[in-house]
């Protein structure tokens, strides 16, 4: 996108964010991919690497060689990347300093808005995060890190408390997402007044819901992604841009249209 129109556009997403009272973003996978973390389904991403059915809920819960396989992977890296937040993190994190920002709901499950800054009980995450593991037992949760220390000695590491299976806190296909993230995106979005979308495609359900529901209760969508969505022609502004340049720039424009 060139500067012009980029400054052009950055100006009036800043006007809608100060003239806002109840700003919410939505990040999917176009801001993650800019850390460095592969799309799951695009080239070189996950699925092109991976049977997607090792990743169902019932055979992980049902096949302790699926359990293995997926433990023996986060062991050697291949589903966790040690990546750090980019420009589009940072200056998200950087709207709720400037108190513009009610939350942030995300489909993206690496830790990083909340790594940049942002408050965790202000980021629901709708997938999950890869930085826990749950027990499906008794459900708790414990740090990925303390976890994967075990696997030196334990192929599959159980529960200390109650010998339950634990698995990735990211949600698995045949997995229903967090009911908890899930009711408070679903409040946060349908009683919002700017929703603004960061790089995500909005065909993924029911996170795509989101937007829709912010439509519907009379909010104003920005949708900032690099390819088309099925909600562009709903968007008060539409930014093709990367998230990081966008975001950069929106955030100096709120800055300086706020201190004149």
């Amino acid at each position: 996108m060139e500067i012009k129109n980029l400054n052009f556009l950055a100006d009036k997403v800043a006007a809608l964010i100060l003239e806002a009272n109840r700003v919410v973003v939505f990040t999917g996978a176009g801001v993650s991919t800019e850390s460095g973390i592969p799309d799951f389904r695009s080239p070189g991403g996950i699925w092109s690497r991976f049977d997607p059915d090792d990743f169902t809920i019932q055979k992980f819960m049902r096949s302790h060689e699926t359990r293995k396989m997926q433990w023996q992977m986060l062991r050697e890296g291949s589903l966790l990347k040690d990546a750090e937040p980019n420009q589009a993190h940072y200056a998200v994190a950087e709207l709720e300093k400037l108190g513009k920002l009610t939350c942030v709901i995300t489909q993206n499950i690496d830790n990083l808005h909340q790594k940049a800054g942002n408050s965790p009980d202000k980021v629901f995450e709708l997938h999950g995060n890869m930085k826990r593991v749950r027990c499906m037992g008794c459900d708790n949760r414990f740090p990925m890190e303390d976890i994967l220390q075990r696997l030196k000695e334990d192929e599959v590491p159980d529960c200390h408390l109650c010998r339950g299976i634990l698995k990735p806190d990211a949600v698995f296909f045949g997995e229903a997402l967090p009911q908890k993230a899930l009711n408070d995106a679903t409040h946060h979005s349908r009683h919002c007044d700017l929703f603004i979308v960061i790089g995500s495609t909005l065909v993924v359900y029911p996170a795509a819901y989101m937007p829709m529901y912010a439509v519907e209760s009379g909010a104003k969508l920005v949708i900032i992604n690099l390819s088309p969505t099925p909600m562009d022609s709903q968007a008060t502004v539409l930014i093709t841009s990367k998230a990081g340049e966008a975001m950069v720039k929106i955030v100096e424009k709120v800055k300086k249209q706020s201190s004149t």
